[in-house]
C-alpha cells in the first residue's frame, strides 16, 4: 500500500540517498551530492521549504519510494535562474545553501507575500527510487502528495521539477505544460527540443497566475484556486491540524510535534474557540447548546473533512494585511 506525509528530519538520510543513487538526478549533484544531507537538515524547518515523501508500507515494514522538495523563493531568484544560461536547480540551491544564501523566503516574507501578491513556487526535486519508475500508482500518489502540500497558497508562478525521463517529458507535454523560452522570455507550448535532449540539458517547465486564468482548465489549474482564509489559525494550531489530517490520534500527535499531551488538548480547545467564532456553520458556536452536542469524535470530524476542502486554513499569513486588504 502507498500513502503520502509530510517528510521528517528522520527520513532525510534515506532521502539523500534517493537522490544520489538516482541515475540522472544524481549525476546533475556532481561532488555537491555529499553536502546535501547537511543543508537540508537545516532549511527543513524553514516554514518556506516542503518535504514530502510517498512511502509504500505493510504491518512489518515501510520503504520511502519517492521524495519531494520544494521552495518558495525570492523574486529574485526566479528571475536569475530564467536568465540564460540555464542551470539545474537543485544543485544550484545546494550551492547556495552552502554559501550561506538560500534564497528562501523568510517565515515574516512568508506570511506577506501570502496574504498580498502571492508566491513564487519552486519544485527543488523530485525524485523517484530506482525501481519504481514504471509504476503508475507511485505517479498517482505523488501528484495527490504535491496537491495536498500545495493547495491553498496565494501562487503567482509555480515551476517544476527539471524532468529526467522521457517518458515524464511527454506526459507533461500532452497535459499542457509550458516550457520557458530563454531567449523570447515567455512560456511557450512547445519546448523546442526533443524529450531525450530536455532531459539531458537545464530546462525551466512552469506556469503563472495570469496565463493559468487566460487558458482553459489544465493540471495546474486547482493550484491557482485561492479563497482569503476566514480563521488566521496560528502557526502552532495550523501544524497540529496539518497532522491530524493525516489521521494521527492526540498521543501520536503529542510525539510528532514535541509538545506534551496537555499542550496538545489546550491547543485544540484554542483551535475549537476560533472555529467556532469563524466557521459557525462547520461546528457551530461553542457556548450554543447545539455546539454541545458536538463533541469530541464528531466535532473534530466536521472540522477536518472543512479543512481538507479549505487549505488555505492552513497556510501561514498575515492577519494585519489580510485585514487590510
Amino acid at each position: 500500500m502507498l500513502r503520502h506525509r509530510l517528510m521528517e528530519r528522520a527520513d532525510i538520510a534515506e532521502c539523500v540517498d534517493i537522490i544520489r543513487t538516482h541515475p540522472v538526478i544524481g549525476l546533475r549533484y556532481g561532488s555537491l551530492i555529499g553536502s546535501l544531507q547537511g543543508v537540508l537538515e537545516r532549511v527543513l524547518d524553514f516554514q518556506a521549504v516542503q518535504g514530502a515523501v510517498v512511502e509504500e508500507f505493510s504491518a512489518s515494514s515501510r520503504k520511502i519510494c519517492f521524495v519531494g522538495l520544494s521552495v518558495f523563493v525570492l523574486d529574485s531568484f526566479v528571475q536569475e535562474i530564467k536568465t540564460p544560461p540555464l542551470r539545474w536547480v537543485g544543485p544550484e540551491l545546494l550551492r547556495r545553501g552552502l554559501e550561506g544564501n538560500f534564497p528562501a523566503l523568510t517565515d515574516r516574507q512568508l506570511r506577506e507575500a501570502n496574504s498580498r501578491g502571492g508566491l513564487n513556487l519552486l519544485v527543488w526535486e523530485g525524485c523517484v527510487k530506482a525501481g519504481y519508475e514504471t509504476r503508475g500508482e507511485v505517479f498517482q500518489a505523488l501528484m495527490k502528495a504535491y496537491f495536498t502540500y500545495h493547495r491553498g497558497f496565494l501562487l503567482k508562478e509555480q515551476i517544476g521539477s527539471q524532468l529526467e525521463d522521457v517518458r515524464r517529458a511527454e506526459w507533461l507535454i500532452s497535459t499542457g505544460g509550458l516550457f520557458w523560452d530563454p531567449e523570447q522570455r515567455c512560456y511557450a507550448n512547445v519546448p523546442g527540443r526533443s524529450p531525450e535532449e530536455l532531459t539531458r540539458t537545464p530546462h525551466i517547465v512552469g506556469i503563472t497566475r495570469e496565463i493559468e486564468h487566460s487558458r482553459y482548465g489544465s493540471w495546474a489549474g486547482d493550484l491557482f484556486s485561492y479563497q482569503k482564509p476566514r480563521c488566521c489559525f496560528s502557526r502552532s494550531e495550523q501544524e497540529l491540524l496539518i497532522h491530524a489530517l493525516e489521521g494521527f490520534t492526540d498521543e501520536e500527535l503529542s510525539r510528532r510535534i514535541h509538545v506534551s499531551l496537555p499542550v496538545v488538548k489546550k491547543t485544540w480547545a484554542s483551535i475549537y474557540r476560533r472555529a467556532s467564532t469563524y466557521l459557525v456553520g462547520v461546528i457551530g458556536n461553542e457556548n450554543s447548546p447545539e455546539s454541545k452536542m458536538k463533541r469530541g469524535k464528531e466535532k473534530r470530524r466536521r472540522l477536518l473533512s472543512y479543512l481538507q476542502e479549505h487549505p488555505e486554513e492552513l497556510r501561514p499569513v498575515s492577519r494585519k494585511i489580510l485585514l487590510s486588504v
